[in-house]
C-alpha cells in the first residue's frame, strides 16, 4: 500500500502537492477562527491584571470536580442560550477553557460571531492540572 502511495503522488505531484496545500490551508483557518491559544502563564496574566475572565464550558460533574479560580460555568450546550449572562464582561478577553482544549474553538467562534474578544486555553483543564497548577472545587 505504501508502495501505491508512493506511485502515485510521484505520478501526479501536482495533485499531490495541492493536497497537502489545501489540508495546511485548512487546518490554520481552523485554528485561526476560534481564536488565539494562551498558555497557562497568559491565562493568569490576563486575569490578574482584570483584562481576562475564565469561561470554563464543561460539563457541572467536571466543573464542580475542581476548576481555575474565579471561573464563569456555562456549559457548552446552554453557551447559545446563555451568551446573555456575558455582556457585562464584553471589555474583558473571555478565556474558554474546556477538558482538553478541542471544544474551546467552536465555543470560541460562535462568541466571537456575537461581539466577544476571546482567546483559549491552549490544552485546557488537562494542560493546567499538568503544570500542578491551582483548582477550587
Amino acid at each position: 500500500m505504501l508502495a501505491q502511495l508512493i506511485e502515485f503522488v510521484s505520478n501526479h505531484y501536482v495533485l499531490s502537492t495541492l493536497l497537502v496545500v489545501l489540508l495546511i490551508l485548512f487546518a490554520f483557518n481552523e485554528l485561526n477562527k476560534g481564536g488565539r491559544s494562551l498558555s497557562n502563564r497568559e491565562l493568569t496574566s490576563l486575569v490578574n491584571s482584570d483584562q481576562g475572565l475564565v469561561l470554563d464550558i464543561r460539563a457541572k460533574k467536571d466543573f464542580d470536580a475542581g476548576h481555575i479560580v474565579g471561573a464563569v460555568h456555562i456549559p457548552y450546550d446552554k453557551l447559545a442560550t446563555r451568551m446573555v449572562e456575558l455582556e457585562k464582561h464584553k471589555d474583558k478577553t473571555l478565556i474558554v477553557v474546556c477538558a482538553m482544549g478541542q471544544t474551546a474553538g467552536p465555543a470560541c467562534a460562535q462568541l466571537k460571531k456575537a461581539g466577544f474578544t476571546v482567546a483559549k486555553l491552549a490544552g485546557g483543564m488537562g494542560s493546567w492540572r499538568g503544570d500542578n497548577l491551582p483548582v477550587v472545587k
